[in-house]
């Protein structure tokens, strides 16, 4: 899967087109992106200072927790975000679970432009985002209503769910893990399983414990079984309070919502480093082996070439040794008998 981003490249695009428009301009724009989400732009030439900005995206549980749409706490960190020139419009435009209205002319002008469109182009990653940190930052609550134990499906691509599981004084992630190819499994469950030797060193004491299991965790009992059914195990994370205080609520969840992208990314990155190691070990054989063939046909040269020169010395010699018999035949015959050498005998002619 492509890696989470924080702001949306297509929708700031629009908006700093909308922005920077000499006239007014007439905009019904439907915008898709990863994750199933959607963004509707509208912009009216009767009112361009007032444009809307509604956002369909997947929430992260279905659960009680946000069954009501988005939660006091989304909204307030939406707002928290957004600048003054947005405002939040209640209630949302029917299919979206919100709506901003955008008064470009209270947008600053120069640098301070773009830092402003920029954050309202990340407001799907702050809704997304805050829903899993009202999870986390509850993590030493005694509040049982949502029930210890009791996993809590997380969903923000259909194929990548993940589950948060409360428990005493720790919330637990778990991330079933899915391959295309079963090299990829083997890759991935190397990788696990260095993970978890490198997560319970001295050095790494203070990260959050990792466990990787071929076979899913006992908590995850009576899910869907097509959610239980994986290639590549299943990774949990055990985040306590010390993992979301402060700025470190911000990193965890966003290392949870891209954990899935940081792996895929491992396994190609890996793949594609064999690859290049087998590439270059075949290229060094084929050499070495180009190299004796080389040899081999000098020496049968050689060896053809001392061949050739013995058998022509050998050739000379015989010419030598035949010209002197002839000479001593015609010198011991008597001078009425004349004999020609032929071939490689005597006879009378």
């Amino acid at each position: 899967m492509a890696c989470f981003e924080r702001v949306s490249p297509a929708l700031k695009e629009i908006l700093l087109k909308l922005y920077h428009a000499e006239k007014p301009v007439e905009i019904d724009h439907h915008l898709y992106e990863f994750g199933c989400v959607e963004y509707h732009v509208q912009s009216s030439a009767a009112d361009p200072q007032n444009n809307y900005l509604s956002i369909s995206t997947p929430l992260l549980s279905q659960g009680a927790l946000l069954s009501c749409g988005l939660s006091s706490y989304t909204t307030q960190m939406v707002k928290q975000v957004c600048s003054d020139a947005v405002e939040i419009v209640e209630p949302a435009k029917e299919g979206y679970q919100l709506t901003l209205k955008l008064n470009l002319a209270k947008i600053p002008r120069g640098k301070d432009s773009y830092k402003v469109i920029t954050q309202i182009s990340s407001v799907q990653a702050v809704i997304l985002c805050s829903q899993l940190k009202e999870m986390l930052r509850n993590v030493n609550s005694q509040d049982t209503s949502q029930g210890m134990n009791k996993p809590i499906k997380l969903v923000y691509h259909p194929r990548e769910p993940f589950y948060v599981i409360r428990q005493p004084q720790k919330i637990t992630a778990v991330f079933p893990m899915r391959f295309k190819e079963h090299s990829d499994v083997i890759i991935a469950t190397a990788f696990f399983q260095e993970l978890m030797d490198v997560g319970s060193s001295e050095k790494w004491a203070k990260a959050p414990p990792c466990t990787w299991s071929p076979i899913p965790p006992p908590e995850l009992r009576g899910e869907p079984l097509e959610d239980l059914s994986t290639n590549g195990g299943f990774v949990s994370f055990d985040i306590s309070s010390r993992h979301v205080e402060g700025k470190k609520l911000d990193k965890t969840v966003w290392s949870l919502l891209n954990f899935y992208a940081y792996v895929k990314k491992h396994v190609k990155g890996t793949r594609g480093f064999i690859q290049r190691r087998m590439q270059k070990r075949l290229e060094s054989l084929v050499e070495v082996l180009h190299k004796e063939k080389l040899e081999e046909n000098e020496d049968v040269r050689k060896f053809k070439g001392k061949v050739f020169r013995s058998f022509m010395l050998l050739q000379t010699k015989l010419k030598k040794r035949t010209r002197a018999s002839s000479i001593l035949l015609h010198i011991e015959t008597p001078d009425d008998v004349s004999y020609v050498l032929m071939d490689s005998g005597l006879r009378n002619s």
